[in-house]
């Protein structure tokens, strides 16, 4: 099972800028390659969201929400993907979750370990 490692959350104020990353830690490249890498969110008293995903063909997808502010990408050499997030809202706070989805087999779902983002002046 892979092991997904995030990094970059913090505070920052509203109409600021973070950028997450997420390392695919205990797989080889081929292996990498394989997966639909996302991030998803969870606010205080809410259900986890979607955010954004990333195939390995780069093909992506936003929610609404965070569309024209927040870009993913990844790199597949490096087995990292990352979320840059612009502009942002009180209403981004939460705490926002690397995932891998495998192309090929819809029970290999996972999850790393959660990063916090607090947007307060």
């Amino acid at each position: 099972q892979v092991q997904l490692v995030e990094s970059g959350g913090g505070l920052v104020q509203p109409g600021g800028s973070l950028r997450l990353s997420c390392v695919m830690s205990r797989a080889i490249l081929s292996v990498f390659n394989m997966y639909t890498m996302g991030w998803y969110r969870q606010a205080p008293g809410k259900q986890r969201e979607l955010v954004a995903t990333i195939t390995s063909d780069r093909t992506t997808f936003y929610v609404d929400s965070v569309k024209g502010r927040f870009t993913i990408s990844r790199d597949n050499s490096r087995k990292t993907v990352w979320l840059q997030m612009n502009t942002l809202k009180p209403e981004d706070t939460a705490v926002y979750y690397c995932n891998a989805k495998n192309d090929q087999n819809d029970y290999d779902n996972n999850w790393g370990q959660g990063t916090q983002v607090t947007v307060s002046s």
